[in-house]
């Protein structure tokens, strides 16, 4: 669930929307917390392959309409094609594949949580992988707080009593796979001349063209098709990967990635208060206390120092490069 980066270093103009962006933030809030609680009803009845491919598959047809309405084109070029297959890969098929999985065994609250894990592995990998992300005393500290937090959320001190490790491993190697496909598209299309609905769009195709490989291989055909596991699925895919692309793209060129990401710490609350409304899912006091540490440690990884002027310095880390995580995030 991420976006590609804008074909140039500008934030392109975009006419007066009719709903404010606070509204559109909100809904994306909403539109990225319910995917988890989504994701769970769908594994109730389909395998979780079959749960991500038919969510690619419905988030690309919303894609696909909005290039239609745009008359956007596909992107030309085997090497762009190329870092697009990756991309698709390590930002949508993997992540959305592993959160799947995950919620076989976890709570959907928990994946809610383990995805807000996904800003300290970016700042951690940007340090290593990117020269121009120099470490400051404020994000290291954010990246202990925050990984102190996780420990928190898996009850350490209890030797991971009562959690599936495996499970919350797989949510955690989700988190880990979006950072890691940032990185590598700035590396590669930074600077590409297509747009960013236009590369999204083909990066969205790829990646269900590889689930449509995979699913056939791993599962066999569904013996019945419950009513509310299909809607689940597909509200995760209209939803959660179109059409919540479409209003990450217009919040990031309206006012900012560095104010539209902050929908990532929205997200986790909104997937915990859901998972325990609507699915009864069990809550320990050590998992808000944990996320809202997780949360307070990845808004510390993502803060920018003051220049002399009062403002703050442009943001240089993947996440700027990217905009802000589609989710699928989730």
């Amino acid at each position: 669930m991420s976006s590609l980066p804008s074909s140039s270093g500008s934030v392109p103009a975009v006419p007066r929307r009719v709903f404010d962006w606070r509204l559109r933030f909100a809904a994306l809030s909403l539109v990225w917390g319910f995917s988890f609680l989504f994701m769970k009803v769908g594994t109730e009845s389909f395998a979780p392959f079959q749960v991500t491919l038919g969510r690619l598959a419905f988030g690309t047809a919303v894609v696909a309409v909005a290039m239609a309405v745009k008359r956007e084109r596909l992107p030309r070029g085997a090497w762009t094609w190329l870092h697009l297959t990756v991309a698709g890969f390590l930002l949508n098929a993997l992540p959305f594949s592993l959160f799947a999985f995950s919620e076989l065994t976890i709570p959907s609250s928990l994946a809610g949580i383990c995805n807000a894990t996904s800003p300290l592995w970016g700042m951690a990998l940007s340090l290593v992988a990117l020269s121009e992300d120099r470490p400051t005393r404020r994000r290291v500290a954010g990246l202990g707080i925050g990984f102190l937090g996780v420990l928190t959320v898996l009850g350490v001190w209890q030797g991971f009593h009562g959690l599936d490790v495996t499970g919350t491993a797989l949510a955690l190697l989700a988190s880990l796979s979006y950072p890691v496909g940032w990185i590598y598209v700035r590396r590669t299309l930074a600077g590409s001349r297509h747009s960013h609905l236009s590369l999204t769009g083909a990066q969205l195709g790829l990646a269900t063209l590889q689930l449509a490989v995979v699913t056939p291989v791993f599962t066999s055909v569904p013996a019945a098709f419950p009513v509310l596991p299909l809607l689940a699925v597909a509200a995760l895919g209209v939803l959660g990967t179109g059409l919540a692309f479409l209003i990450q793209y217009d919040l990031v060129a309206e006012v900012g990635p560095t104010t539209a990401q902050m929908v990532t710490y929205f997200t986790p609350v909104v997937a915990t208060a859901a998972g325990v409304a609507l699915l009864g899912e069990s809550l320990s006091w050590s998992t808000p206390v944990g996320a809202a540490i997780v949360l307070a440690g990845a808004a510390l990884t993502q803060s920018r120092p003051r220049t002399g002027r009062g403002g703050t310095a442009p943001a240089a880390g993947p996440r700027a490069a990217a905009g802000v995580r589609e989710k699928a995030r989730a």
